[in-house]
């Protein structure tokens, strides 16, 4: 690959080169950029490395100067780093530094340095590619650790011993789980035993920094991959324990119900095959979340998890509290699907009612679609007849939906008579009475006793009004 060549056609590499030989700052394309350029992937980020204090901020300050109003500086003095958005790229402008650290903190102690000192500090030698900006050697690819080779082998490997480099950030730990998930990637062997040896090593990390590296797992093409080796090397055990109870299969009197780890994870995978909804994801690796706590063991019908949606469903808030995940829409999304995840299985029989219709489409609302997504992807027999058999009933549940939204239109659906209405025509401030009222409504409603207008849902009102003991107040 020709580096020179691709400097001079990309406008910001070629703008940077020409600061850079122009001030005389010793600088170089570092990381991500390098790797994601050797891999074909696209990459918007690029990291540039400069020798020299301050060199940094003033080559991205000179960066600023050449480009219109619009582009965004962020300076970090006390950090000798600096972050300029132009146009859709994001630059990154560091020192170079030599770090060590305490074994306490994955705060490091920083010092000026070389780019040999700024390579050995990187954590995977396939992040550790250099790019020289330099007009003496412009272009020039300097890999001190082969993570040519590396990428040539779909290797993960750290520079420098993985004890060292683990026991300094305990975050590469997840970092490098998550790159060979990203990367469809091996991890070399001693860099795994290096991860299953220190995996205690990450409780000093913040949570906010696991969930990120863990939501890229997620996210990955393949999270599967990611999971398992999660569980292999123990980290999974420290970030993730619910997960784990899942793991393992339980036989008694010949009994045995499916590992619902390994389950979860396939149900994962399939959804991701279909969307890149990290919200959707979440809902597949926790929808059966509470299946330890309610596994019961029935002589006649053998292992049973009665409830373990409901009860999932509760799990939900207090695991988003714990792993710092958002506690907003987010958060009630997943737990809507956790608790409905199993609805939509019990309808594929032929004497369904409507009114089992439309309680569904009213309790799932625009989440209906992501719903069916994930009861699809429950299916994980290896019995591809019977997959084939829920996946028609499946295809039956669905054309029933849509034919009693088309006629009642319940999705989202809101009763014309609403509590302000109800206090109104009896008197009443908010009270009981009149929550009493606006349920009987809706049920009568989703029952198919009464149509959503006006007409028939007033006088509806009045007469449930009257078994409570209430008259209207111009009456």
């Amino acid at each position: 690959m020709n580096f020179a060549e691709i400097i001079y056609t990309n406008p910001i590499l070629k703008r940077l080169s020409e600061i850079a030989q122009k001030t005389g700052i010793e600088s170089y394309v570092v990381g991500g950029f390098v790797r994601d350029l050797l891999l074909d992937r696209p990459c918007k980020d690029i990291d540039v490395v400069c020798i020299g204090d301050g060199n940094g901020i003033h080559l991205a300050q000179k960066l600023s100067e050449t480009v219109d109003n619009n582009t965004q500086i962020s300076i970090f003095k006390n950090f000798g780093t600096a972050h300029v958005n132009v146009e859709d790229w994001d630059v990154e402008f560091v020192g170079a530094r030599k770090e060590s650290y305490q074994r306490d903190s994955r705060k490091p102690i920083v010092e000026n340095g070389t780019l040999e000192d700024d390579q050995n500090r990187r954590d995977f030698t396939i992040n550790a590619l250099a790019i020289s900006l330099n007009r003496r050697d412009l272009g020039a690819l300097i890999d001190p650790f082969d993570g040519v080779g590396d990428l040539k082998r779909k290797m993960i490997r750290t520079p420098l011993t993985p004890d060292v480099t683990f026991s300094d950030d305990p975050l590469r730990m997840m970092r490098a789980i998550r790159f060979a998930s990203q990367l469809s990637f091996d991890i070399d062997p001693d860099s795994f035993d290096a991860i299953q040896k220190m995996k205690d090593r990450i409780r000093i990390i913040s949570q906010e920094r696991i969930i990120d590296e863990l939501n890229k797992i997620v996210l990955s093409s393949t999270p599967s991959y990611g999971f398992k080796l999660l569980y292999h090397c123990g980290l999974l055990q420290y970030i993730f324990p619910e997960l784990v109870a899942l793991q393992g299969v339980e036989t008694q009197d010949g009994k045995g119900h499916k590992d619902n780890f390994y389950h979860t994870l396939q149900v994962l995978d399939n959804v991701s095959k279909n969307s890149n909804d990290l919200w959707l994801r979440w809902a597949a690796i926790l929808h059966d979340i509470a299946k330890p706590a309610t596994k019961r063991f029935d002589a006649r019908v053998g292992w049973t998890f009665h409830g373990h949606e409901d009860a999932g469903a509760r799990m939900v808030p207090n695991i988003f509290r714990r792993m710092k995940l958002p506690m907003n829409e987010k958060m009630r999304f997943v737990q809507k699907l956790v608790r409905l995840h199993l609805r939509p299985i019990a309808l594929v029989k032929e004497t369904i009612t409507d009114s089992a219709l439309r309680r569904l489409l009213f309790d799932s609302g625009e989440d209906l679609e992501a719903l069916m997504m994930l009861c699809r992807a429950d299916i994980t027999s290896k019995n591809h007849e019977k997959v084939k058999k829920h996946i028609q009933n499946f295809n039956k549940v669905e054309q029933k939906l849509q034919e009693v939204e088309a006629r009642d239109r319940i999705r989202n659906f809101q009763p014309v008579i609403t509590g302000e209405i109800i206090m109104e025509t009896f008197g009443l401030a908010p009270s009981r009475e009149v929550g009493e009222i606006k349920t009987a409504i809706r049920e009568a409603i989703l029952d198919g006793k009464l149509r959503n207008d006006w007409d028939e849902a007033y006088s509806f009102m009045l007469s449930t009004g009257k078994k409570l003991g209430l008259s209207p107040v111009n009456n």
